[in-house]
């Protein structure tokens, strides 16, 4: 039986697309799940359970009293940017007893999106903190949800204190074309240097 590829001029020349890793971070029902979800190109694999009663006074629902699943190891997606760039998305988990699984996800990775609520914003700190400890290009990108303050990307840079070449982006999660922009401008971000 002959292949497909036996039908190709044998001088075409292949071309693979740069494949890069993104970690999609924040804290507790930030929205991570539901970014990864809304730009990949392929079913999500997501790793998300019923919260229980083992987590009540552990896990701080303050904000997202409707929120009754969470993510236990990570979140994956993959979106073309380009025909040359194809970013693979790693959701993190957002609760502190799952922080251990941050390291093995941060491995090679090329730099990671914050994500922010402005109902809890002090709550992004640790995610920032985090990348900024080991020199990870970062963006925040504030999940505005309906029931949020709105505020400038400059307020929330400052609030947060974040160096000037911190790019600060609003968004809106469930959106592909809002998310994707968010990824896009990480990866400006990185490759400017900043």
């Amino acid at each position: 039986m002959d292949s497909a590829l036996s039908d190709i001029p044998a001088d075409m020349t292949y071309t693979l697309p740069t494949a890069v890793k993104i970690l999609i971070a924040g804290h507790f029902g930030v929205g991570k799940t539901t970014m990864v979800g809304s730009v990949s190109e392929i079913l999500p694999l997501r790793t998300e359970e019923l919260l229980t009663d083992a987590g009540v006074g552990i896990d701080d629902l303050s904000g997202v009293e409707a929120k009754n699943t969470t993510t236990v190891a990570m979140d994956f997606g993959r979106i073309t940017i380009s025909d040359d760039l194809v970013l693979y998305l790693f959701g993190t988990p957002g609760q502190e007893r799952f922080s251990f699984v941050w390291d093995e996800l941060s491995l090679g990775a090329l730099g990671a999106v914050v994500l922010a609520d402005t109902r809890r914003l002090k709550d992004s700190w640790a995610s920032i903190g985090y990348f900024e400890q080991r020199q990870t290009p970062f963006v925040v990108a504030v999940n505005c949800f309906d029931d949020g303050e709105q505020y400038t990307p400059a307020d929330v840079q400052l609030a947060l204190n974040l160096e000037p070449q911190v790019p600060v982006l609003l968004c809106d999660a469930r959106r592909r074309d809002s998310s994707k922009q968010v990824l896009v401008r990480l990866v400006e971000h990185v490759l400017s240097g900043a």
